[in-house]
């Protein structure tokens, strides 16, 4: 790599950087391209020539805060062959890097900036716990009939607002992954009836009820 590009990256990293910082502390809705340059000590123009528009900045931001937060990745976990285990370890991983990164996601997740259209591309962060679901839901033994509530489950306990409705309930991180792992479990057992089973059931008592009452 020559010299010259070398100093592009590395202005386009502080830009990237710099945005990222705003975002997390003050939200994506007040962060102004104006900011963003006085906090990496460059022009706007100079903001403007890398980024010509919002949705590559947000991405790079994306990108940056996934790897500069050390955000879990899926291979790790794919790597454990008992599920349950691979499940345990998942969410261990995972309301840690909440804990963590808590004002953050709150900002990044939540405050959206009205002016950004919705992006063109995937988004790195949905796309990454895209692979996490998938890591977390390989391997399992459920019932066909049980297999979108296990997802949808799963999914919920991936979820940063779950995460954070418990440990607001007064939960400590060890309690969360107890909670969600046992409610996995539950669903995959099927002590947590599924929508089907639970429309059929509620057929069966009307139709009880109705011979019970016999004619009218």
């Amino acid at each position: 790599m020559n010299r010259r590009q070398a100093a592009v990256d590395h202005t386009r990293e502080r830009i990237v950087a710099a945005a990222f910082d705003l975002h997390a502390t003050i939200g994506p809705s007040r962060t102004t391209i104006r900011a963003i340059a006085d906090r990496a000590g460059l022009q706007r123009h100079t903001v403007y020539a890398h980024f010509p528009d919002l949705e590559s900045l947000y991405e790079a931001c994306t990108v940056h805060g996934i790897r500069s937060t050390a955000m879990p990745e899926p291979d790790g976990w794919q790597a454990i062959v008992p599920p349950l285990d691979r499940l345990r370890r998942g969410l261990t991983e995972m309301v840690a890097w909440y804990r963590a990164n808590e004002q953050m996601l709150g900002n990044v997740l939540f405050d959206v900036d009205p002016t950004v259209p919705p992006p063109t591309t995937p988004d790195p962060f949905e796309v990454r716990m895209g692979a996490l679901h998938a890591a977390l839901t390989d391997g399992w033994q459920v019932e066909l009939e049980r297999r979108p509530a296990f997802e949808a489950v799963v999914g919920h306990a991936l979820a940063f607002t779950t995460w954070r409705s418990l440990a607001g309930g007064g939960l400590g991180d060890d309690q969360v992954v107890a909670v969600l792992v046992g409610h996995v479990e539950k669903v995959v057992d099927g002590s947590i009836p599924t929508l089907e089973r639970t429309a059929s059931v509620s057929r069966d008592r009307a139709a009880s009820r109705a011979r019970s009452a016999g004619p009218g």
